[in-house]
């Protein structure tokens, strides 16, 4: 790759909540053409949630996966990830139903359970929905739920499609289930992680937990796997760029973990998250990867191999 980096946009998430910015993507249209639009800047990978398109909640709709799914590729060539990890209230089958429906080239797969809290946004000074309140304030008792039961069934449907996962590490607990994973034959090598640092009820998007799960990584399974990092939150989203970049890493940005792109500006989409990014990267004389430089270095299958 030299100088290249493979950068990710994740578009609209499934935890954050309309009300907190205007931004957010909901339909099925404002996720495609934000999504396109992220490409355009520079995003090779889109990570993509979906949401009903009348109140904002994230679903997981299968019709409505394929209209974005299909509505994406039309107009550009990104590699398209659909989450497994859904949102609050999805059961593991619902999460794992986009593999077998759409084969993707890749998908998210999460290496742990951890508490997820967001309820502090329903302490902000916001006018929500009921049901956004609800929602907020239903994290204060939820456990994000992966049992290692859970892996193994998501790792068997990740097989079935040839769909390579991207495995979502929280914690560096989430390192040594990786370990188990692997050793059991359950996951194929070469790896490829996306450390996700900021979330409430798990590790902080912090320099030295970054680099404390980086090296961690590299104890327990060797050189035989490629990174990303990913910061919740503002300045954690572009701290975590910065430092992914001088670390020889890839990188993850996008309305899903953060709504700002400075301290005093709130992002208007997710192409001013990805032009940030962007711009950090070639400060370090790394370009964003195109598509298929990411399909080159992740090992993916193609475009051709999709169910959509």
């Amino acid at each position: 790759m030299g100088g290249k980096v493979v950068v990710t946009c994740a578009v609209t998430g499934g935890m954050t909540v309309p009300s907190q910015s205007k931004a957010i993507p909901v339909t099925p249209g404002e996720i495609i053409d934000d999504a396109v639009a992220a490409h355009e800047a520079g995003a090779a990978i889109i990570h993509i949630h979906v949401r009903d398109p009348q109140t904002g909640r994230p679903v997981a709709d299968l019709d409505l996966f394929g209209e974005v799914l299909e509505g994406i590729s039309a107009r550009c060539d990104a590699v398209l990830q659909p989450t497994t990890g859904g949102g609050v209230g999805m059961s593991i089958e619902e999460r794992a139903a986009v593999l077998e429906r759409f084969r993707p080239e890749m998908a998210t797969f999460n290496a742990g359970s951890f508490n997820f809290g967001i309820f502090p946004v329903g302490e902000r000074d916001l006018e929500l929905a009921d049901w956004e309140r609800d929602y907020v304030e239903g994290t204060r008792d939820y456990v994000f739920r992966n049992t290692f039961a859970n892996m193994e069934y998501m790792a068997g449907r990740m097989r079935a499609a040839q769909a390579k996962p991207e495995i979502e590490l929280y914690d560096v607990g989430h390192l040594y289930n990786l370990r188990h994973l692997v050793a059991r034959d359950l996951l194929d090598t070469p790896l490829h992680l996306q450390f996700v640092l900021g979330v409430l009820g798990a590790n902080d998007a912090e320099l030295d937990q970054l680099v404390h799960m980086l090296r961690t990584a590299q104890r327990l399974l060797g050189d035989d796997f490629t990174w990303s990092a990913a910061g919740v939150g503002y300045p954690g989203e572009f701290h975590l760029v910065a430092a992914s970049l001088m670390l020889g890493g890839q990188v993850r940005v996008g309305l899903e973990d953060n709504l700002r792109v400075r301290r005093d500006e709130r992002a208007m989409s997710n192409v001013g998250l990805v032009d940030k990014a962007v711009e950090l990267a070639r400060l370090f004389d790394r370009e964003p990867a195109t598509p298929d430089e990411a399909r080159k270095l992740l090992g993916l299958k193609g475009a051709g191999a999709v169910g959509f």
